[in-house]
């Protein structure tokens, strides 16, 4: 007997963009892990939620090392949606997918219609088209919440709050406090800096070199400062 489909209902499928953390580890990776578990000590929940791909570009490793490696970060609570740049023949099956050909935030857009102060979103936002290269946010980033727009400048109208976070493709400015993380050239520009009223932050980043609270001059704290990065090392000096 031939069935007969009868429901015509269309399965919809839609394309839709994250911003994901691009882990790339070093050998030896007890030495990296030492590293990682640093990072995420002085920055409670920097993983937590977020999407992570894992880049193997140029790193020689076998299947068990890689197997060891995924199993480490799990015990860690990160959890990694997908590899980048691993040989094929390290890839199995209960392994993350293999990824390649990750877009860059400027094939991204954000609709028009979009209002700038949408971009306030909870960790692990999805990423919106858009058409501007800044945007402007005219009220505090309360704890919890992150402001993504790998497109260009995020200027701040207000703080920044011990748990929130600001990650720009560009540079990053705050008229407050910035006591959470800021983010600058978040998708690899290292000409991005760093501005704010009054320096208090969790974390740092420019172009994925980072210093935590611990790591920054005690003459800059409570200061109007600018952060920029030079040889691979986050300088940073007052505002006048």
């Amino acid at each position: 007997m031939t069935k007969v489909l009868t429901d015509a209902r269309s399965i919809r499928i839609k394309g839709r963009s994250f911003l994901a953390v691009m882990l790339s580890p070093d050998l030896p990776f007890d030495d990296w892990l030492a590293r990682l578990d640093d990072l995420a000590a002085r920055s409670a929940g920097f993983f937590l939620g977020r999407p992570v791909v894992l880049d193997l570009t140029d790193l020689q490793i076998d299947k068990p090392q890689l197997k060891e490696l995924i199993a480490e970060l799990a015990t860690r609570n990160v959890s990694i949606m997908g590899i980048e740049g691993a040989r094929p023949s390290i890839l199995g099956s209960g392994m993350p997918p293999a990824l390649k050909g990750g877009r860059s935030a400027s094939d991204i857009e954000v609709q028009a219609s979009e209002p700038a102060d949408s971009a306030v979103k909870p960790a692990a936002a999805e990423i919106r088209p858009a058409t501007t290269q800044s945007i402007v946010i005219r009220e505090p980033v309360r704890s919890g919440q992150s402001v993504i727009f790998p497109e260009g400048d995020v200027t701040i109208v207000g703080s920044v709050a011990s748990g929130a976070e600001v990650i720009a493709g560009g540079s990053v400015h705050i008229y407050g406090a910035l006591r959470g993380r800021a983010m600058a050239g978040s998708i690899g520009n290292a000409s991005a800096r760093i501005f704010c009223r009054k320096l208090e932050a969790e974390l740092v980043a420019i172009d994925g070199v980072y210093k935590m609270a611990e790591d920054m001059a005690a003459n800059l704290r409570g200061q109007a400062v600018q952060l920029w990065l030079e040889d691979d090392a986050i300088m940073a000096e007052k505002l006048t």
